[in-house]
């Protein structure tokens, strides 16, 4: 008679842990599908760029804005008031016009580092466009500065040598002498 009372208490114990496991798995957030994230799994499409807002962000089809990890380029405009005005320091518009050139109407492929958004709410990447890293080609022309913001680190290392090596030779921002 005692097997009964010990059975059922199993069955109810492994019962109850696997309606404890259903709940967890339901209520742990998951991140949507979207093309971005599709991109960044290896979609061999990527994600549409619909505008290269100045030199290190973009707007997908998506809707998702995305800033480039590790560069900072000039601004092109800054806000006033509550809404934006067109004020460009310098080299902010070739800053942008050398991204627009790159990524606008073309397909990207994104990979993330550690933090995959900003405080903004935007995507943190690095975009590829036919296996060319954008933020890299930045700092190699000289229309970016290194911004390094930890924890995305992955490419430091590279993207320090490439703005040291732009600085040297006097590419974009840094011609005469910046």
């Amino acid at each position: 008679m005692l097997r009964w009372p010990r059975k059922r208490s199993l069955v109810m114990g492994v019962c109850a842990a696997a309606t404890l496991l259903v709940a967890v798995l339901r209520s742990t957030p998951q991140e949507p599908a979207t093309p971005a994230r599709l991109a960044e799994q290896g979609s061999g499409e990527g994600v549409l760029v619909t505008r290269a807002i100045d030199g290190d962000t973009i707007t997908l089809a998506t809707g998702e804005l995305v800033r480039y990890i590790g560069v900072d380029t000039p601004e092109t405009r800054r806000r006033v008031g509550g809404r934006w005005v067109e004020d460009p320091e310098p080299f902010g518009r070739e800053a942008a016009e050398a991204n627009r050139r790159w990524v606008d109407g073309k397909r990207v492929r994104l990979e993330y580092d550690v933090q995959r958004h900003d405080r903004y709410g935007r995507v943190l990447a690095y975009v590829y466009v036919e296996g060319e890293m954008i933020n890299a080609k930045l700092l190699e022309e000289g229309f970016a500065q290194l911004l390094t913001i930890p924890p995305n680190v992955k490419y430091v290392e590279r993207f320090q040598a490439l703005a040291r090596q732009a600085r040297r030779e006097g590419r974009g921002l840094w011609h005469g002498g910046g």
